[in-house]
C-alpha cells in the first residue's frame, strides 16, 4: 500500500471512507451517519464473518449502543450475570456470577456486561446503521491511498477509487492503513504461549454455565450463546514433540474436552472457526497523520484478560464520531480532531496495562482450585470510570472530563435526554432557566438544553451540585461532562461552542 500527495483536482465524493467493517468501523460509521456526516465504509472480507471472536460489552460499551438505539437488540441476543462453572479434576466445584454482587442504580443502568458473540454484535450494528440508509460494502480491498490539504483518494483492488474529506483505519491489529502511513507499532508478540479458540456444536453440557476445566497441565472453556447452537471453545493447544503447537482442530478440541472433563458424552461437532490466539501487546505512538485516523485494534492491541479489545474500539469510535461529524458539516474547525489522540491514547496505554496486570491475576489464581477467569472482574473493567479529565475539552469545574452520569429527570432520563449527536446543557435550579434559553438559541445547531427536574436530589449529588444551587452541566455528545458552572456562565458556554476546535 502506498500514499502519497494528493493531486489538487481531487474532489470529495464522502465525507469519511471507514476501513474495516468491524464493531469499531460500525460503531464509527453509526455516530456518524446519525449526525448527518456521509460515510462509506468498506471491508474486504467477501461477506460478514459468523465468528464468536470478542464475546462481550462491557457496561460502557451497553450505554453507548443505548445511546445509539442499537441497546435493546443486544440484550435481546445477549445474556446477563452468567454463571461461571468451575471444575477440578473434572469435578464442578465452584460457582460464580460476574458482577452478581452489583445492582442498577440511578445513575449506573447496568450492573453487569452482555456475553453476545461478536458476529451477532457486528449484525445489531449493521442493522442500526441501515437505519441510516448506509450498508458496508464488503468485498472491497483497499490497496492505497493518497492524501493531500483537501482530502485523501483511496484505491481499491478493483481499481476504483473513493475519494473522502477523512480515512478511518478500522481494519485491525495487521492494519494496512497504519502500515502505511508508517506509524510504529512498539510492543511484544508473545511467540511461546498460546490458545486455540473455535465455534463448536456441543451436545450434553448445561448452557446455562460457562464451563471451565483448570488442571495442572491442561485447560478447556466452553461458553453458551443465546439464541445460538454453537459455544465458543478456549483452551491450550495440543503440540507435537518438539513442543510446538499444533493447529486446532475438530479432533484436537474434542481430545483436550475429553481430557479435562473426564467424560465421554460431551460431543463436539459442526466446527464454524478455528483460531490461534498470541498474546500480542503493541499500541500506535500517533492515531492520526493529517487526514488519515486510526481507531481500534489498528491504533492498539493487547491481552484479552478482561474482554476490552472490542470495548475499547467501540468506545475509540465513539468518541471520534461526533468530532469528525462537527469537522465535516463545519460545526467545528479541523483543530477539534487532536483531541481524539489526546484522549485515546492515554486511554490505550492505560488498557495495555491493566489487561496485563488481569492477564497475570488470572495466570496466577486459576492454579488454586474453584478460582477461573473470574480474576479479571475488577470495576476497572466496566470501563464506567475511564475519563478526560486532561483534556483541553475538560473546561472546568467538577467532574469535567468524567463520564455523564444517568439520573431521573421528570418522567425519563438523563441519558435520553443526551442520546443524539449535540452537545446537552443542563440546568439545576431555576435561575438556571435564562442562561438556558440564551445558549440554546445562539447554538440551536448543536445544543439541547434541559431544566433537570430532579425532586428526589439523585441528579444534584451524581454531578455534584449542592441542594438548592443554581448551576449548568454541559454534557458532550459523547457523554462526558465538559463543564460545570454558575448559572451566570451560560454566554461563555455558548461561545466555546461556537469556536470549538479553535
Amino acid at each position: 500500500m502506498t500514499t502519497t500527495t494528493a493531486t489538487a483536482e481531487a474532489t470529495t465524493a464522502t465525507d469519511v471512507l471507514i476501513v474495516g467493517a468491524g464493531p469499531t468501523g460500525l460503531t464509527l460509521a453509526c455516530t456518524l451517519a446519525r449526525a448527518g456526516a456521509a460515510v462509506r465504509i468498506i471491508d474486504k472480507s467477501p461477506e460478514p464473518h459468523r465468528a464468536s471472536r470478542g464475546k462481550g460489552l462491557n457496561q460502557r460499551s451497553r450505554e453507548l449502543f443505548d445511546d445509539l438505539g442499537a441497546g435493546a437488540e443486544a440484550a435481546a441476543w445477549g445474556t446477563e450475570r452468567v454463571t461461571l462453572r468451575k471444575y477440578r479434576d473434572g469435578v464442578a466445584i465452584a460457582d460464580t456470577v460476574a458482577f452478581g454482587d452489583r445492582t442498577p442504580t440511578p445513575d449506573t443502568p447496568y450492573a453487569s456486561g452482555l456475553l453476545i458473540p461478536q458476529w451477532r454484535t457486528e449484525e445489531v450494528l449493521r442493522r442500526t446503521l441501515a437505519r441510516y440508509g448506509v450498508e458496508p460494502e464488503f468485498g472491497r480491498e483497499l490497496t492505497g491511498f493518497t492524501q493531500g490539504a483537501d482530502g485523501v483518494v483511496a484505491t481499491l483492488a478493483d481499481g476504483r477509487r473513493i475519494k473522502a474529506a477523512y480515512l478511518v483505519g478500522c481494519d485491525g491489529g495487521r492494519s494496512p492503513v497504519r502500515k502505511a502511513l508508517d506509524v510504529t507499532f512498539e510492543g511484544r508478540t508473545d511467540t511461546e504461549e498460546c490458545m486455540v479458540i473455535g465455534d463448536v456444536r456441543v451436545d450434553g453440557l448445561d448452557p446455562a454455565y460457562w464451563h471451565q476445566w483448570f488442571d495442572e497441565d491442561a485447560a478447556v472453556m466452553l461458553c453458551p450463546f443465546r439464541g445460538s447452537t454453537h459455544w465458543q471453545l478456549q483452551g491450550m493447544p495440543e503440540r507435537d514433540a518438539d513442543g510446538r503447537a499444533l493447529p486446532p482442530s475438530l479432533e484436537s478440541f474434542q481430545r483436550l474436552v475429553d481430557r479435562c472433563s473426564r467424560r465421554t458424552d460431551i460431543r463436539l461437532s459442526d466446527p464454524t472457526w478455528f483460531s490461534v490466539y498470541r498474546i500480542n501487546v503493541r499500541m500506535a505512538d500517533r492515531f492520526r497523520t493529517g487526514r488519515v485516523l486510526l481507531a481500534g485494534d489498528a491504533a492498539h492491541v493487547h491481552s484479552i484478560a478482561g474482554g476490552l479489545g472490542m470495548n475499547t474500539g467501540i468506545q475509540d469510535a465513539f468518541n471520534l464520531g461526533w468530532k469528525l461529524a462537527y469537522v465535516v458539516r463545519g460545526l467545528a474547525s479541523p483543530g477539534l480532531l487532536d483531541t481524539y489522540e489526546e484522549e485515546r491514547l492515554p486511554v490505550a496505554a492505560w488498557t495495555l496495562g491493566l489487561t496485563e496486570e488481569r492477564l497475570r491475576a488470572v495466570t496466577e489464581g486459576v492454579k488454586q482450585a474453584g478460582v477461573g477467569t473470574e480474576a479479571v472482574v475488577t470495576d476497572d473493567v466496566t470501563t464506567l470510570g475511564v475519563g478526560y479529565s486532561w483534556s483541553s475539552l475538560a473546561w472546568g469545574g467538577a467532574k469535567a472530563g468524567e463520564r455523564a452520569p444517568d439520573g431521573p429527570c421528570g418522567d425519563g432520563r438523563l441519558f435520553d435526554v443526551f442520546a443524539g449527536p449535540h452537545f446537552t446543557l443542563l440546568g439545576f435550579g431555576r435561575g438556571s432557566a435564562q442562561a438556558l434559553a440564551e445558549a440554546g438559541e445562539k447554538c440551536a445547531d448543536r445544543l439541547r438544553t434541559c431544566l433537570v427536574d430532579d425532586p428526589t436530589g439523585h441528579a444534584r449529588r451524581a454531578y455534584g451540585i449542592g441542594e438548592g444551587e443554581d448551576a449548568l452541566v454541559l454534557v458532550r455528545p459523547d457523554n462526558h461532562i465538559a463543564l460545570s458552572a454558575g448559572a451566570d456562565r451560560g454566554a461563555e458556554i455558548a461561545d466555546r461552542l461556537l469556536r470549538l476546535g479553535r
